[in-house]
């Protein structure tokens, strides 16, 4: 099994000219064969000749140039070509005409240059070739021979024309699907970034902001100022985690969203000043896929909403576990005040929404009648089998 495995590798790994070659070679030697003398292609007419040593010039010309078809195409079909008008001329009628037509394949399908000039000068060519034979004939009428075998050379350029075409359209599409996947990467990067980031440094500037009112009360500006560094280095793990996925070489990201469960979430709100009421109902499910994550960032981000624009106000948490799925509403009631801290970038609550729709899930956000806002979502976990 191995050697049958290795076989096509090693094969793969050889020179394009030494994988060329054996077609060349075959070619040559059937040419050689007694019995396959006369034939071969046939144009015009002419009376087979005996073979001499011009027959064997003949047949290398159009044998063995087959070996750099792909690698140089336009020595290739000069010299094919070459072989070819001298056989006809001579009237060898050799097996290795057949050359010409997988010579003009090649041609059409790896040329790069002269693409346009080439097939006018080999029409240029075949009609010269055409007129000497017609005069050195037998005299019948070849005109229709002529157009017919003109027709067919045509034809396996054209053939090697829409491989080329065929192959240059695989390579747009391959590389269109790397540009989206690297676009896609990029976007859920910047997605993570967000969501991460932004929650901290929120929660840390509204947490500077209050220490700043807390100088004649040392105890308190103490416990403001622990809670920015504790937040901070929440920061740093959660970057460092975010880091961890994006290294080729990491594992599966585990169950557990980065930055803890939701309660931990929670509390760090509840230290930079959002009276937070929480409310987790049912039991995890143990496979979820990436709802509990998706139901993390839509809780993260409601409340880093929450401590921007209605900072102090009241803020109610509901988490849902049902069997197939998790429903979160994060909610405020409007009594709080907008606070001094980085403007959103808009990408938030619209990163949220792709997230839960690709996972066919439904996600709304809006302001209340009474004041606040309200953020709610439905998650589709994965059916436990």
């Amino acid at each position: 099994m191995t050697i049958r495995r290795r076989g096509p590798e090693l094969w793969r790994r050889l020179d394009i000219t030494v994988r060329d070659l054996p077609l060349g070679l075959l070619l040559l030697v059937a040419s050689l064969l007694p019995s396959l003398h006369g034939n071969g292609t046939e144009v015009g007419g002419l009376p087979t000749r005996p073979a001499d040593a011009l027959a064997g010039v003949a047949a290398v010309l159009q044998c063995l140039p087959l070996a750099v078809r792909r690698r140089w195409p336009q020595v290739c079909v000069a010299l094919v070509t070459a072989g070819f008008v001298l056989d006809q001329l001579r009237g060898y009628h050799l097996f290795a005409g057949s050359a010409l037509p997988v010579a003009l394949l090649s041609a059409g399908s790896y040329l790069e240059r002269y693409r346009r000039a080439l097939p006018v000068v080999l029409t240029a060519v075949f009609g010269a070739l055409s007129v000497v034979l017609y005069q050195i004939g037998p005299g019948r009428d070849p005109l229709a021979e002529f157009v017919t075998f003109y027709l067919a050379l045509a034809l396996a350029w054209g053939i090697g024309t829409w491989m080329r075409s065929a192959r240059a359209a695989e390579a747009d599409r391959r590389r269109r699907s790397a540009e989206d996947a690297r676009n896609a990467e990029c976007t859920r990067i910047a997605r993570e970034l967000h969501d991460v980031v932004t929650h901290h440094v929120t929660a840390m500037v509204v947490q500077c902001e209050a220490a700043r009112y807390l100088t004649a009360a040392p105890e308190r500006l103490d416990q403001s100022l622990a809670a920015v560094s504790d937040t901070g280095r929440r920061a740093i793990t959660d970057l460092r985690h975010l880091l961890d996925l994006l290294d080729p070489d990491h594992g599966p990201e585990p169950r557990t969203p980065p930055g803890g469960r939701l309660l931990t979430l929670v509390e760090q709100t509840r230290r930079a000043g959002q009276p937070v009421e929480f409310t987790e109902e049912g039991t995890p499910a143990t496979t979820t896929g990436s709802a509990d994550l998706v139901a993390h960032r839509v809780v993260q981000e409601a409340l880093t909403n929450a401590l921007k624009y209605d900072h102090g106000g009241r803020t109610s948490v509901l988490v849902r576990h049902c069997e197939k799925e998790i429903t979160v509403e994060v909610g405020t009631d409007g009594s709080g005040s907008r606070a001094e801290s980085p403007g959103g970038s808009g990408r938030g609550l619209a990163g949220l929404r792709e997230r839960v729709d690709v996972l066919g899930g439904e996600f709304s956000s809006g302001r209340r009648t009474g004041g606040g806002f309200v953020v709610r979502a439905r998650i589709p976990g994965r059916n436990p089998s």
